[in-house]
């Protein structure tokens, strides 16, 4: 292959290096087997390792025009894939080169040159800005104006791709321009609103939309004539426009509603027009807008006369399409292998302490589509219009007072409210016409579920009675849309028990759920094992009576269930022990549940990603426990260390290992370790003092990954409880890692692990005492700031931080005391919120040393103090209450010494 041409000669490529390598490309297109196509990626990445192999790929794409243009096309993209990782490494005449050979492209008389070039030169832009292709500019410019079709077309492909890639860098002063690039490009796009050719409308609109968001002061100026815009195109003959258009309006609400404020009348007839659109794509754009009208907090008055016509089309676009590719992968049973592509990522979230838990999205990672859409939009209307909308969705009902008043008789209710589907109040008929209109009417009860509660409220124990029946539908779709739907009125069906008809109900829906966890439709079980997994949440310990027979119909399903719906069943699985707790922990119960998960652990590889649902399921049956646990602690205990020992061994050597790093393993292993630790309390001390933990869990803490070290510092806090004199060897460097996570600086960019080193190294102080010295002003340092900021950090950092300075301050209070005054106001404001709790008899000890040690230094603060001590209900500590009261007196003696 022919090397840079050297002393300013321009590059030229040699023929037998274009054959050799569009040879490759076409192999790799060719239907030949994947080993072989394996050799053709490796021969392709050897000549990569050629300074000018880009450059032949950039001649290919540009020049090869005897070539089949999927070769060409295979070459750019090959291009684009190294420039991402090599251009701003090449020789600059490379980089020139390559740049030169794009422009052209622009004009080319096949699409799939253009846009293929069009995304290279986007990439480029990415890496090197604008500035890095000063003539980028002006030729983009210049072709937006050119008399060929074709020309226009590749240049306003590649600023759209520009614009959506990277748009700041066009709103931005660029050396040698009198303004920003977006002031010149702006003008050009809207008068493209106006051309002739759908691609070309499109394309304009899609870049002025990545505008809205950042709004240069351009845009800002020019809203009218934007606007202007989009009334033009918003009934344009192209699908894609309308839809951009919807997008347009959607992102406006959301940033700047005051712009659409003098149009919004006719905004909103405009996207009730198009919610209705032939198009699905341009429909579940304009859905997305009442959403956001809702989330921008605009006055409702403004959509409540449109609601009568609005929630009609929400319900009508909720019901199953005929062509749905739903309803054939609803009819797959428990036989059909899951498919690749059936099991969606799982990602785990390590241990946070505090008051605040993330909670996961289990739909982030499924197709959203109009009627999901259309759900979520009732569900939001009702949470913005509550029972008002109770009336629009009766439409069956014409007395405007009977249905204000919400006291028809059950069937009238529930046939009111599915009334624009089935005329009939009984949903449970086997009508194979209108099941999709049916299962449409539950999904619709479930979605105002929440919002419409006190208007449903009277009526709930008929609605659930009502849907009960529907979960032996036979229809997989409608079983599984009510599981769902019950599981939304979860907390009703628990407050009902204690009367005969409220037990008989709860009992009702357990079975139902439970049957239909053993359903053989795939669907069906994940869907009755997260509504499920809610019952539990809302039951907690009323589900104790009721063990043996959960338990028999979860390790049922977890002996008969695919690998996508087992990650449902050890969800279902750890909910149940969280929410019982103790009462797990008998002999017959322990039979049925630890047979099936150990046979399974040790089936799985410690390799094997299928293994982290189960290590979760371990931590709340490990906590659940306790003591209990203890029998199956070694081998747990074991894996755990050997996994992330093999981790960490890993990550510096995978050849030594055999295996590839992966972070994931190191995280859910320390979150199984901090569970065994505060299942077993101090049992767990002979396995900690036969192993290298301490030396792993040091690793960990340094590790550079936040996700690893927000779970390597919530075990040591949790081994500072437990068994500390196992730390003390290691205490220094402990100290020191904690300590640093907490620089106010840095601290928002990894907050979840400052939050869990904040409440560890308080773990620490408490047992560590006067050897904490060392950090104490460097913490105390770091600690004052974040108090200071309460309104930009989370609730569970603040608290976090005031409990570990009442802990530093009771360990080293002749060390703190001296700059009480500097944190007295904030601390106590922050100690006054935080709830009654052993943490919280940590604190005051620290406060009540300090008072004693420097009683001046508050007396300015006095009636925060005071504040602080008021918000506790109840100090049942008595020595603490003893030392809180000599703390008030002694203050109160200084008062009427100052009584003149």
């Amino acid at each position: 292959m022919a090397a840079l041409a050297t002393n300013g000669a321009l590059w030229q490529p040699q023929e037998q290096g274009i054959k050799e390598i569009c040879g490759l490309l076409e192999q790799q297109m060719s239907p030949v087997p994947n080993s072989d196509k394996t050799q053709i990626w490796q021969q392709l990445q050897h000549y990569s390792q050629f300074p000018d192999f880009n450059n032949y790929l950039a001649f290919i794409l540009s020049h090869a025009e005897i070539k089949p243009v999927e070769v060409r096309q295979a070459a750019g993209l090959l291009l684009k894939n190294n420039l991402r990782t090599v251009f701003n490494t090449m020789a600059p005449a490379n980089q020139q080169y390559i740049k030169s050979q794009l422009l052209p492209c622009l004009g080319s008389p096949d699409r799939h040159i253009r846009t293929t070039a069009g995304t290279i030169i986007s990439v480029i832009v990415q890496l090197v800005g604008v500035i890095g292709w000063p003539e980028l500019l002006q030729a983009l410019l210049t072709s937006l104006g050119s008399a060929d079709p074709n020309q226009v077309e590749g240049a306003m492909d590649a600023l759209s791709k520009v614009c959506e890639d990277v748009p700041q860098v066009l709103d931005a002063d660029v050396p040698g321009m009198t303004e920003r690039p977006i002031n010149i490009f702006l003008p050009k796009l809207f008068e493209f609103f106006g051309s002739p050719h759908a691609l070309l409308r499109k394309l304009a609109l899609n870049s002025v939309n990545q505008y809205i968001m950042l709004m240069p002061s351009y845009l800002y100026t020019s809203m009218d004539q934007y606007l202007h815009g989009l009334f033009l195109l918003a009934n344009d003959p192209a699908p894609e426009v309308r839809k951009l258009v919807c997008s347009a309006f959607v992102q406006l609400v959301e940033v700047k509603p005051s712009f659409l404020e003098p149009h919004l009348r006719n905004v909103i007839e405009y996207m009730l027009q198009v919610n209705k659109d032939g198009d699905d794509e341009v429909a579940l754009e304009a859905c997305e807008f009442w959403s956001a009208y809702c989330d921008a907090q605009l006055p409702p008055e403004n959509l409540k006369e449109f609601l009568p016509r609005l929630i009609p089309v929400l319900l009508s676009n909720m019901v199953y399409a005929d062509d749905d590719e739903t309803i054939a992968e609803a009819e797959e049973d428990e036989s059909v292998p899951d498919r690749d592509q059936d099991l969606k990522p799982r990602f785990h979230s390590s241990r946070l302490h505090g008051s605040e838990e993330v909670e996961e999205d289990d739909d982030v990672v499924n197709v959203w589509n109009l009627r999901k859409c259309s759900a979520a939009a009732l569900d939001i209307l009702s949470n913005v219009f509550g029972d008002n909308i109770l009336p629009t969705l009766m439409p069956l009902i014409q007395d405007s007072e009977r249905s204000q008043q919400l006291t028809m008789d059950t069937s009238y209710c529930v046939s009111s409210f599915i009334g624009m589907f089935v005329v009939e109040a009984n949903l449970s008929a086997s009508d194979d016409e209108s099941w999709k209109q049916r299962e449409a009417a539950v999904l619709a009860i479930g979605a105002v579920g929440e919002g419409c509660i006190n208007g449903l409220y009277p009526h709930l124990s008929e609605i659930v009675g009502f849907l009960i029946p529907l979960l032996d539908d036979k229809f997989p779709l409608i079983r599984s849309i009510s599981c769902w739907t019950l599981s939304r009125f979860s907390k009703f069906v628990v407050q009902g028990l204690g009367d005969q008809n409220g037990n008989e109900q709860f009992e009702k829906v357990l079975m139902g759920l439970l049957r239909r966890i053993l359903d053989t439709n795939k669907r069906v079980q994940e869907a009755a094992c997260s509504a499920f997994a809610t019952l539990e949440e809302e039951a907690a310990e009323e589900l104790a009576p009721r063990l043996e027979i959960i338990l028999q119909h979860l390790m049922c399903a977890f002996g008969k269930y695919q690998k996508k719906n087992l990650r449902i069943v050890y969800d279902a699985i750890g909910t149940l022990a969280d929410a019982v707790g103790g009462e797990l922990n008998q002999p017959k119960y322990l039979e049925i549940l630890m047979p099936p998960l150990i046979s399974k652990w040790q089936q799985l590889s410690s390799f094997d990603r299928d293994i982290f649902p189960l290590l979760e399921c371990f931590t709340s049956i490990a906590q659940a426990l306790g003591p209990g646990f203890s029998q199956f602690a070694e081998p747990v205990f074991q894996r755990c260390i050997n996994i992330i020992q093999t981790q960490q061994l890993a990550k510096v050597n995978p050849t030594t290992t055999g295996v590839q790093y992966d972070r994931e393993f190191v995280v859910c292993s320390l979150d199984l370790l901090s569970g065994l630790v505060e299942g077993l309390g101090s049992g767990i001390e002979s396995l900690v003092s036969q192993s290298n933990m301490k030396d792993l869990l040091l690793q960990s803490c340094m590790d550079d990954a936040p996700d690893v070290q927000q779970s390597a510092f919530a075990l040591l806090g949790d081994l500072a409880r437990v068994c500390p004199v196992h730390l003390r060897p290691y205490l220094p460097r402990f100290l020191e890692i904690t300590a640093k996570q907490l620089d106010i600086s840095k601290i928002k960019d990894t907050i979840s692990v400052a939050n869990n080193a904040c409440w560890a190294i308080g773990e620490l102080a408490v047992k560590a005492q006067q050897d904490i010295k060392p950090v104490v002003m460097t913490v105390i340092s770091s600690l004052v700031p974040i108090l200071q900021h309460t309104q930009e950090l989370n609730k569970s950092l603040i608290e976090n931080a005031t409990i570990t300075l009442g802990r530093f301050a009771w360990a080293c209070p002749e060390l703190v005391s001296p700059y009480m005054e500097h944190f007295m106001q904030p601390w106590c404001n922050a100690l006054a919120m935080i709830r009654d709790d052993i943490e919280k008899e940590d604190a005051f000890r620290g406060l009540c040393a300090m008072v004693k040690m420097n009683p001046t230094a508050a007396l300015s603060s006095l009636p925060f103090l005071v504040k602080a001590i008021a918000s506790w209900h109840e100090i049942k500590s008595p020595d603490l209450h003893n030392e809180v009261c000599q703390v008030l007196h002694g203050y109160k003696q200084v008062c009427i010494d100052s009584i003149p």
